[in-house]
């Protein structure tokens, strides 16, 4: 009977810390804090209704995951991504996605691929500006699914540690906090490969999507002339290879 009461103990306790972490995480991505907010462990207990020792687990394991920074006598904070970091997240990411969106065109199971045109579905339905965050969980959803579709857990959990919403949340919110309007254009275009099981199609939509997203950061934020220029260069080659491929299929 001890050892059932401590295991039920401990069961309880993983679930208390794991739905904790869930929501400090979902605080983070939907810009609850500003970049380089320094959080303590007060203000979260009381906030996220747990103890401190949990708050310190979830602390410790979002900063693994690279959602927080931790520094000596400078406290845990929030992540801030000056603009040369953000664009090599982006980088990154292009590369990682289309590769997942090429495996997916291949991998996909014919449910997930309905789930993914409900998701555009509901990202049409949805209210652009008055549903932000809803829109944003959609597109989050969104790639989530075909990171799972892709069957590519290596690849997928790469892209994961990029953390990539952190860095969009802090560079859209410099001037407005809506998504791009476009995004849900980008997000068909990429199943619409998807479901013609065109894996070259997938990659090129999802580099296009991603490219255009790249764009739209350095426009919002303070970058040099000669990085501009050739970011639109690629996102132009992008749209290309994409309609080319489109002409063929």
């Amino acid at each position: 009977m001890t050892v059932r009461k401590g295991e039920e103990a401990s069961a309880t306790s993983s679930s208390r810390s794991n739905q904790a972490y869930e929501d400090l995480r979902d605080l983070l991505l939907r810009g609850h804090f500003a970049p380089n907010t320094r959080l303590t462990e007060a203000e979260l207990t009381s906030m996220l209704d747990v103890s401190r020792g949990t708050v310190r687990a979830v602390l410790v394991r979002l900063v693994q995951e690279g959602y927080l920074t931790s520094e000596p006598n400078r406290g845990v904070r929030t992540r801030s991504f000056s603009v040369d970091e953000a664009l090599a997240v982006l980088e990154a990411r292009e590369a990682l996605e289309s590769a997942l969106a090429e495996k997916a065109a291949v991998r996909a199971t014919d449910p997930e691929l309905d789930l993914l045109a409900t998701i555009c579905e509901e990202m049409s339905a949805t209210d652009y500006v008055e549903s932000e965050d809803v829109y944003a969980q959609l597109n989050r959803r969104f790639h989530q699914q075909i990171r799972d579709s892709a069957r590519q857990p290596i690849l997928a959990r790469f892209a994961d540690s990029l953390v990539y919403p952190l860095v969009m949340r802090q560079y859209r919110d410099m001037t407005h906090s809506s998504p791009r309007r476009t995004t849900l254009i980008e997000h068909r275009a990429i199943l619409s490969a998807l479901q013609t099981r065109n894996p070259e199609a997938a990659a090129a939509a999802m580099r296009h999507h991603i490219a255009i997203g790249r764009h739209s950061l350095l426009e919002q934020a303070d970058g040099n002339h000669s990085t501009r220029g050739r970011d639109q260069q690629d996102v132009s080659a992008h749209a290309s290879t994409l309609q080319g491929i489109d002409s063929c299929h």
